[in-house]
């Protein structure tokens, strides 16, 4: 399942440029701000000119301009909201003119900044927050461009937000869409035709129809940052990286240099459980793993193999789905579960327009982005959730991922507009993960009486819950990468349209190590059957989050006075933080920071480390590590993959 977080004004290149976060336009108005005609912003930028000190004119401008800023961030929230809550012609008209309109006020805030000298600003946090009005995104085309660009991108999240294909088992019936009919299909089937089918229809649907809208889209939103002063849209969208040593890139790939062996051994001991399942004939040995086995439709995570890959199949479940339906849970008290953690380490109680205005549910009687998103309305008071949440396990960690977004945003919202946002977008990702690695803990699921109190968690039981977590973290990792891998080299020309399928395809089987079902072709557009990709939303901090989520959760776990390195009886992946006020109050102090210190200081503020550090993920699966070598070796698996003769992709013009 992925995740989306939109942030509002400055990056609310509308659902165009980055961070999700949004939310349902209720038939109630909410939006109650006024904005200011775009020509007050002139008069403002006139009327601070006559300050004799030019930062002081500076911090002047933006006091002024804070008000109206919000109020034009409210309004495309809203009206995006609108549409992705309840699709349809209208909706997708409002959306526009909304995004429009937020772009006209940017361009002209933008003109205006120009007038100040903000590059010889002393004052490091007026600076920073003048550098963030400097780019516009998308928002800089011409207006034309703009709107082309606009719909161009919400047609493509259409398309994808409103695909259904043919049931394999009943072909007349042709509504089924991919929550929740195709995830249960992929996650719960073992019948490898009927997953063939899913897998294949659901990329005619989606990607396939995609295509012809890919190509100009590209091209505008390379326009786009080079109007910006960038190359290419990869640059202006790891511009939010500021990096003291390594370019990002550098530092990914030295990052998945040292989880990559991990991440091998878990792939060799999962291949060898689906060879087992389906037949050496497809399921190679040493080879590729096919793609719409591992059980969702991504290859992302792992987590509804665990009934047949689980290492110690004897002991009791550590997914504790029956248990939650068992005990009646309802999309609405998982979110209450939420909310109770976040309280408990003295974090913010949500506020009721929360629980009033969101979505915890796929509705019955329309089309929405079905997509887990968090919404920050920009006018300190409504924030919301979309998720059509279903009763399971998976779905409460997700609830909590989701939970920590809003919580940012809570804890924010008193920064400057400029700087309400993560302290780079894996911050967003990383904070909701973080409190549910505590979540998923056999202590905490005891303690909130969704496992049994009396399971001993002995050494077996233990390599069971890191395998469970592994199949969802450590599976994840590199598709993070190869999704904006494969935009970077689209967006920096190395990769034409007809190569678009195939170079996706050498990625994920050089990373991730998995196959096609069957040989793609440039006809076919695999990389649009995944919902960033058309919804036009960064994905590397993903990657990012899924390094920086262990090293906080390594540091608050030491103050919660939960892990003891030199102690057996408190290891990394036992640790839980329900009810640590000494942790909380550490990360609510960073959370506030927003986006106003560059990240590596507000990593420094709960770390120490001013760096992305991989030692804190390897040593929280060290266990399972130690674990997977022995019993790959026993069974004489190859970890790694080695291509096979089989062609994944050919390129046809």
């Amino acid at each position: 399942m992925e995740l989306q977080i939109k942030t509002q004004f400055w990056i609310l290149v509308v659902v165009f440029f980055a961070i999700a976060i949004m939310k349902n336009c209720a038939e109630t108005d909410k939006t109650s701000y006024v904005a200011k005609p775009p020509l007050q912003i002139e008069e403002i930028v006139e009327s601070s000119l006559e300050n004799e000190d030019e930062e002081q004119r500076g911090e002047n401008f933006l006091t002024e301009i804070e008000e109206m800023a919000s109020a034009e961030c409210s309004k495309a929230v809203f009206a995006d909201w609108k549409f992705q809550s309840n699709i349809n012609d209208d909706n997708e008209q409002g959306s526009v003119e909304a995004a429009l309109g937020l772009a006209k006020f940017r361009k002209e805030l933008w003109r205006n900044i120009t007038r100040f000298q903000w590059k010889k600003f002393k004052n490091q946090t007026l600076k920073r927050q003048f550098q963030s009005l400097s780019s516009l995104g998308t928002d800089a085309l011409p207006e034309t461009k703009l709107e082309k660009f606009t719909k161009l991108v919400n047609e493509m999240n259409t398309i994808y937000s409103t695909a259904k294909i043919c049931s394999f088992k009943e072909p007349t019936k042709c509504n089924l869409a991919l929550q929740p009919d195709l995830s249960e299909i992929l996650g719960k089937s073992r019948n490898y035709e009927e997953l063939e089918h899913v897998w294949l229809n659901y990329r005619d649907a989606t990607g396939r129809k995609i295509l012809p809208h890919y190509p100009e889209y590209v091209e505008l939103l390379n326009e786009g940052a080079q109007i910006n002063g960038f190359d290419t849209a990869a640059d202006e969208w790891l511009m939010p990286y500021e990096s003291e040593s390594l370019s990002l890139k550098e530092e990914i790939y030295k990052l998945w240099e040292k989880v990559s062996p991990l991440y091998e051994e878990l792939h060799a001991y999962v291949r060898r459980k689906l060879s087992l399942m389906y037949g050496y004939d497809k399921v190679s040995k040493a080879g590729p793993i096919p793609a719409h086995l591992l059980g969702d439709m991504w290859a992302q995570r792992w987590t509804d193999l665990l009934e047949f890959t689980v290492p110690y199949p004897q002991l009791t479940n550590v997914d504790v789905t029956p248990n939650m339906i068992k005990n009646n849970y309802t999309a609405l008290k998982m979110f209450e579960v939420s909310e109770e953690f976040f309280t408990s380490i003295n974090l913010t109680q949500l506020p009721l327009e929360f629980w009033s205005g969101s979505i915890l549910e796929k509705p019955l009687d329309r089309n929405i982005v079905c997509h887990p998103s968090a919404w920050d309305f920009c006018n300190g008071v409504d924030y919301r959730i979309k998720q059509c949440t279903k009763v399971k396990m998976s779905d409460l960690i997700v609830a909590h991922h989701e939970m920590g977004h809003v919580i940012y945003f809570l804890l924010y919202k008193d920064q400057p507009i400029m700087f309400r946002e993560g302290a780079n977008p894996g911050f967003h990702e990383a904070v909701g993960d973080l409190l549910a690695l505590s979540v998923s803990t056999p202590k905490h699921l005891k303690e909130i009486g969704l496992l049994e109190t009396t399971i001993e968690e002995n050494e077996a039981f233990n390599i069971n819950y890191l395998f469970l977590q592994a199949l969802d973290k450590v599976a994840f990792i590199p598709s993070a990468l190869v999704i904006d891998q494969w935009r970077w080299d689209v967006f920096n020309g190395k990769v034409k349209p007809e190569e678009y399928n195939c170079h996706w395809w050498k990625l994920r089987e050089k990373f991730q190590g998995v196959k096609p079902p069957r040989t793609r072709t440039s006809k076919d557009f695999d990389p649009g059957a995944k919902f960033h990709i058309p919804a036009n939303i960064p994905y590397i901090r993903y990657f990012v989050s899924y390094i920086i989520q262990f090293q906080f959760h390594k540091a608050l776990c030491l103050i919660a006075n939960q892990y003891d390195p030199a102690d057996p009886m408190k290891p990394l992946h036992k640790c839980d933080i329900y009810k640590s006020t000494k942790a909380g109050n550490k990360l609510g102090d960073m959370l506030r920071l927003g986006s106003s210190r560059p990240w590596p200081d507000a990593m420094e503020q709960i770390t120490g480390q001013r760096e992305m550090d991989a030692s804190a993920i390897m040593e929280y699966f060290q266990p399972l590590y130690d674990w997977l070598k022995i019993e790959n070796l026993k069974t004489n698996e190859f970890a790694g993959w080695k291509l096979d003769d089989e062609v994944s992709c050919v390129v046809k013009i």
